[in-house]
């Protein structure tokens, strides 16, 4: 057993409002400068849509993530030899104005400078990249609430499944789904690239590019199944999302999940088993990688695993953190959360409590609480996002959330528990408290620092220590 400690994500779904505010803040933190205008870091999807970039789900397109062949799992982009073959021309590579966006402006000064007219003037777009007027044909929140129909009707998602669900007009859904890097156990981005500058962190997890060893052969674009890495025209190197690792190792959240409207982030540590990690992610039916990478994550309160984990160099802080991590809670302990497509078996670490829904049109003069099956979201849906196709993982996932729901509104109308229920009252009170009404203390359990100082500690510190670092011998 080789343990390692993770720095890991969930986001409730249900309560996300789209209101884009973690991609406003990454964006203005990380990516406004020029040759990252098109990039973000996290962005908000409508579901259903085609995504960003375009149809960046499908893996028959773009070669994203790994595959089996035989028993050994492999890119799918490709062996060594042929992703060489590929070094100065990548037929998969997503490009700027087709498959993302030509980020544009307004050309203000027309408004400011304008002289003495009988009609208003008008600011018209202007592209970024060329400074040259242009239309603008499509946009990172192009799809927003379902506002281009017809590429909703393209999901890639919603093809897999056409021929076994026929939605009804009344029985329309929709969700946002915030999208970030998912740091993964796995990642192909890290053994696709050619010069080795993109790298998994021991000691956090967090996945990072090298800008001094990056050479810009961009095989790690295609080669990211959710297509969250992105290619800097203005530096010739790749960009992606640090998990904001400066903030991490001050004790703080990333700043998507800081600014959250809705707090529907959760952050902190898991410990995995490195060793089960390749045969998780060569499970052969994708169906079963969901089961098998929760057998990958540890019990932290374990004390052979506790121990295994000093070890392994492993701080008494990190040890704590895990022991009280929400993520852990909420991803194996009551199993409320999912991977995002977990058969790319890259292994990612944000994870997702799937969305409930209004009930279904047919059903909902009958029943005030309903089963899973009465959701307006079809099952297989979600099971295609976040089970590999698994149905019954989801059904089960999403009736958790229902029991919940149902135990706490008999609790408030003083009337009996149901029986034959899967966790006791106690349990599902807990998860109603942390999901639903956590306090920002509660959501992130993040230690501070390499060492393992406490961030409210550094603050008090701020001011009275003259030029010498707070914290520091």
């Amino acid at each position: 057993m080789k343990i390692k400690a993770q720095v890991c994500m969930t986001l409730n779904l249900d309560k996300c409002i789209g209101c884009h505010t973690c991609s406003i803040t990454c964006k203005n933190v990380w990516t406004n400068r020029e040759g990252a205008e098109y990039m973000y870091f996290n962005n908000v999807e409508t579901k259903p849509s085609i995504g960003y970039p375009k149809n960046w789900e499908d893996q028959e397109q773009w070669k994203g993530g790994w595959e089996l062949n035989g028993n050994k799992l492999t890119l799918k982009s490709g062996s060594k030899l042929e992703r060489i073959l590929k070094l100065f021309y990548h037929p998969q590579q997503p490009e700027l104005v087709k498959d993302y966006y030509e980020p544009w402006t307004y050309d203000y000064e027309t408004l400011i400078h304008s002289k003495r007219r009988n009609h208003q003037p008008v600011a018209r777009p202007r592209s970024l990249i060329t400074q040259k007027r242009m239309n603008i044909r499509w946009g990172p929140n192009w799809e927003d609430d379902l506002a281009s129909g017809d590429s909703a009707r393209q999901d890639y998602n919603l093809k897999q499944l056409s021929k076994q669900i026929t939605l009804e007009f009344e029985d329309i859904f929709m969700r946002y789904l915030p999208r970030n890097c998912n740091h993964c156990l796995n990642p192909a981005c890290v053994a696709a690239c050619p010069s080795g500058a993109i790298y998994k962190r021991d000691e956090d997890g967090v996945v990072l590019v090298s800008q001094d060893g990056c050479r810009g052969w961009r095989h790690c674009i295609p080669s990211c199944p959710y297509k969250k890495i992105y290619f800097n025209w203005k530096s010739n190197k790749a960009e992606k999302c640090t998990l904001c690792y400066p903030r991490l190792e001050n004790g703080l959240p990333t700043v998507c999940s800081d600014t959250c409207v809705g707090r529907i982030r959760f952050m902190g540590i898991l410990f995995y088993d490195a060793d089960k990690v390749l045969d998780a992610a060569s499970t052969p039916d994708p169906k079963n990688i969901y089961g098998n990478l929760l057998d990958v994550i540890l019990d932290p309160h374990d004390r052979t695993i506790q121990d295994a984990a000093k070890d392994a160099g492993i701080s008494d802080a990190w040890i704590r953190a895990a022991e009280v991590s929400p993520v852990y809670k909420i991803i194996k302990q009551w199993k409320l959360a999912l991977p995002l497509h977990p058969e790319y078996r890259t292994l990612p670490m944000v994870w997702y409590i799937p969305p409930l829904s209004p009930i279904a049109k047919r059903v909902e003069a009958d029943v005030y609480l309903p089963d899973a099956q009465s959701m307006r979201i079809p099952l297989e849906y979600l099971a295609s996002l976040f089970s590999g196709g698994n149905v019954d993982v989801v059904a089960k996932t999403v009736q958790r959330l229902l029991d919940m729901r149902r135990v706490m509104r008999q609790r408030e109308v003083n009337e009996p528990i149901p029986s034959g229920l899967e966790y006791d009252e106690k349990t599902y009170v807990d998860m109603y408290r942390l999901i639903g009404l956590a306090k920002y203390t509660e959501r992130f359990k993040i230690p501070a620092g390499l060492q393992a100082v406490e961030h409210e500690a550094l603050r008090q510190l701020q001011g009275s220590t003259g030029y010498a670092c707070p914290g520091c011998v």
